[in-house]
């Protein structure tokens, strides 16, 4: 059974960083492809960042040059560095780990960022 369980979200004002980080528990493969999506209210959930297995990174425009992320492997881990955090970035953040084949997928339950003055 895996589980994902992300942390790091929280209040924080507009220019401030926040690290989001993943933590998984199971049987979680170093080939495995892992994300960064967010929700907003009313709004759907988009992709963020990802990460392969080599390293290789992809980011949405938006955070491009504000966000980076990272992943450690013998630690089943994948984090979000985001700084220069802007109110639109509020939103629930979710970890995604997907088999490259996109067959198995598992999401983390999701942690709240607020950016606000």
């Amino acid at each position: 059974q895996v589980q994902l369980v992300e942390s790091g979200g929280g209040l924080v004002q507009p220019g401030g960083s926040l690290r989001l980080a993943c933590a998984a528990s199971g049987s979680i493969f170093s080939t495995y492809v892992m994300s960064w999506y967010r929700q907003a209210p009313g709004k759907q959930r988009e992709l963020v960042a990802t990460i392969t297995s080599g390293g290789g990174t992809n980011y949405l425009d938006s955070v491009k040059g504000r966000f980076t992320i990272s992943r450690d492997n013998a630690k089943k881990m994948v984090y979000l560095q985001m700084n220069g955090l802007k109110s639109e970035d509020t939103a629930v953040y979710y970890c995604k780990f997907s088999s490259v084949s996109g067959i198995r997928a598992y999401w983390g339950p999701g942690t709240q960022v607020t950016v606000s003055s």
